[in-house]
Protein backbone atom coordinates (compact mmCIF):
# COMPACT_ATOMS: atom_id res chain seq x y z
CA UNK A 1 0.00 0.00 0.00
CA UNK A 2 1.24 3.61 -0.67
CA UNK A 3 1.62 6.23 1.24
CA UNK A 4 -1.89 8.16 -0.76
CA UNK A 5 -3.72 5.11 -0.61
CA UNK A 6 -2.49 5.01 3.21
CA UNK A 7 -4.20 8.44 3.35
CA UNK A 8 -6.79 7.99 1.12
CA UNK A 9 -7.62 5.02 3.37
CA UNK A 10 -7.53 7.54 6.31
CA UNK A 11 -9.63 9.95 5.07
CA UNK A 12 -12.69 7.61 4.74
CA UNK A 13 -12.53 6.40 8.07
CA UNK A 14 -12.15 10.06 9.61
CA UNK A 15 -15.12 10.81 7.57
CA UNK A 16 -17.20 7.82 8.95
CA UNK A 17 -15.73 8.47 12.34
CA UNK A 18 -16.80 12.17 12.08
CA UNK A 19 -13.52 13.42 13.14
CA UNK A 20 -13.80 17.37 11.96
CA UNK A 21 -9.75 18.43 12.42
CA UNK A 22 -8.58 15.47 10.88
CA UNK A 23 -10.93 14.73 8.05
CA UNK A 24 -10.11 18.34 7.66
CA UNK A 25 -6.41 18.04 7.83
CA UNK A 26 -6.32 14.71 5.78
CA UNK A 27 -8.27 17.06 3.04
CA UNK A 28 -6.14 19.15 2.94
CA UNK A 29 -3.42 16.97 2.66
CA UNK A 30 -4.42 15.29 -0.82
CA UNK A 31 -5.34 18.73 -2.46
CA UNK A 32 -2.02 19.36 -2.05
CA UNK A 33 -1.17 16.22 -3.49
CA UNK A 34 -3.38 16.55 -6.23
CA UNK A 35 -1.92 19.92 -7.28
CA UNK A 36 2.00 18.60 -6.82
CA UNK A 37 0.46 15.71 -9.07
CA UNK A 38 -0.44 18.17 -11.50
CA UNK A 39 2.54 20.16 -11.31
CA UNK A 40 4.30 17.20 -12.05
CA UNK A 41 2.07 15.47 -14.80
CA UNK A 42 1.22 12.37 -12.64
CA UNK A 43 -1.73 10.53 -11.33
CA UNK A 44 0.23 8.87 -9.07
CA UNK A 45 2.98 9.93 -6.98
CA UNK A 46 5.59 7.70 -5.92
CA UNK A 47 5.94 7.83 -1.45
CA UNK A 48 9.25 10.31 -1.65
CA UNK A 49 7.00 13.12 -3.35
CA UNK A 50 4.21 12.48 -0.88
CA UNK A 51 6.72 13.25 1.96
CA UNK A 52 7.88 16.24 0.32
CA UNK A 53 4.56 17.48 0.60
CA UNK A 54 4.03 16.33 3.75
CA UNK A 55 7.23 18.23 5.14
CA UNK A 56 5.70 21.33 3.22
CA UNK A 57 2.67 21.34 5.35
CA UNK A 58 4.30 20.27 8.52
CA UNK A 59 7.19 23.08 8.18
CA UNK A 60 3.91 25.75 7.22
CA UNK A 61 2.45 24.08 10.61
CA UNK A 62 5.42 24.60 12.69
CA UNK A 63 5.76 28.62 11.68
CA UNK A 64 2.03 28.81 11.89
CA UNK A 65 2.09 27.49 15.64
CA UNK A 66 5.15 29.74 16.55
CA UNK A 67 3.53 32.78 15.08
CA UNK A 68 0.56 32.46 16.44
CA UNK A 69 2.04 31.85 19.86
CA UNK A 70 4.12 35.29 19.49
CA UNK A 71 0.34 36.79 19.41
CA UNK A 72 -1.25 35.64 22.10
CA UNK A 73 -3.61 32.89 19.84
CA UNK A 74 -3.04 29.52 22.04
CA UNK A 75 -6.63 28.43 21.07
CA UNK A 76 -5.13 28.33 16.72
CA UNK A 77 -1.82 27.12 18.21
CA UNK A 78 -3.65 24.04 19.77
CA UNK A 79 -5.74 23.69 16.44
CA UNK A 80 -2.37 23.99 14.35
CA UNK A 81 -0.52 21.24 16.83
CA UNK A 82 -3.26 19.13 16.68
CA UNK A 83 -2.86 19.20 12.80
CA UNK A 84 0.78 18.85 12.88
CA UNK A 85 0.64 15.65 14.93
CA UNK A 86 -1.56 14.26 12.18
CA UNK A 87 0.69 15.20 9.38
CA UNK A 88 3.78 13.72 11.26
CA UNK A 89 1.87 10.50 11.94
CA UNK A 90 2.81 9.91 7.59
CA UNK A 91 6.25 10.95 7.79
CA UNK A 92 8.95 7.83 7.88
CA UNK A 93 10.46 7.20 10.90
CA UNK A 94 13.16 9.91 11.82
CA UNK A 95 16.91 9.00 12.26
CA UNK A 96 18.44 9.63 15.89
CA UNK A 97 20.49 12.59 15.82
CA UNK A 98 22.96 9.97 16.76
CA UNK A 99 22.56 8.08 13.00
CA UNK A 100 22.59 11.42 11.77
CA UNK A 101 25.75 12.70 12.67
CA UNK A 102 27.33 8.98 11.99
CA UNK A 103 25.86 9.33 8.45
CA UNK A 104 27.73 12.99 8.67
CA UNK A 105 31.20 11.05 8.85
CA UNK A 106 30.60 8.61 6.12
CA UNK A 107 29.60 11.32 3.96
CA UNK A 108 32.53 14.16 4.83
CA UNK A 109 35.08 10.67 4.28
CA UNK A 110 33.82 9.90 1.10
CA UNK A 111 33.71 13.70 -0.39
CA UNK A 112 37.33 14.20 1.34
CA UNK A 113 35.30 17.58 2.72
CA UNK A 114 38.33 19.48 4.94
CA UNK A 115 36.22 23.06 4.98
CA UNK A 116 33.03 24.85 5.40
CA UNK A 117 33.21 25.64 1.36
CA UNK A 118 32.59 21.57 1.12
CA UNK A 119 29.18 21.67 3.15
CA UNK A 120 26.84 21.69 -0.18
CA UNK A 121 28.60 18.10 -1.57
CA UNK A 122 28.58 17.06 2.30
CA UNK A 123 25.09 17.98 2.81
CA UNK A 124 23.62 16.41 -0.94
CA UNK A 125 25.71 13.08 0.24
CA UNK A 126 23.51 13.31 3.53
CA UNK A 127 20.33 14.04 2.10
CA UNK A 128 20.09 11.29 -0.68
CA UNK A 129 21.56 8.39 2.46
CA UNK A 130 19.23 10.08 4.59
CA UNK A 131 16.18 9.72 1.83
CA UNK A 132 14.37 12.12 3.65
CA UNK A 133 14.32 10.71 7.45
CA UNK A 134 16.32 13.11 8.99
CA UNK A 135 15.33 16.56 9.67
CA UNK A 136 17.30 18.70 7.18
CA UNK A 137 18.37 21.43 9.83
CA UNK A 138 19.40 19.37 12.22
CA UNK A 139 21.67 17.40 9.20
CA UNK A 140 23.37 20.89 8.04
CA UNK A 141 23.78 21.86 11.91
CA UNK A 142 25.80 19.10 12.48
CA UNK A 143 27.55 19.49 9.23
CA UNK A 144 28.37 22.65 9.74
CA UNK A 145 29.77 22.09 13.47
CA UNK A 146 32.02 18.99 11.81
CA UNK A 147 33.47 21.12 9.16
CA UNK A 148 34.01 24.34 11.30
CA UNK A 149 35.72 21.82 14.07
CA UNK A 150 37.92 20.08 11.37
CA UNK A 151 39.20 23.71 10.08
Amino acid sequence: MTLEERIAGDYKESMKARDGVRTQTISFLRSELKYFGIDKKKDKLEDGEVVQVLRKLIKQRQDSIEQFGKGGREDLVQKEKAELDILKAYLPQELSEAEVSGIIDEAVAATGALTMKDMGRVMKEVMAKTQGRADSKLASDLVRKKLEGAA
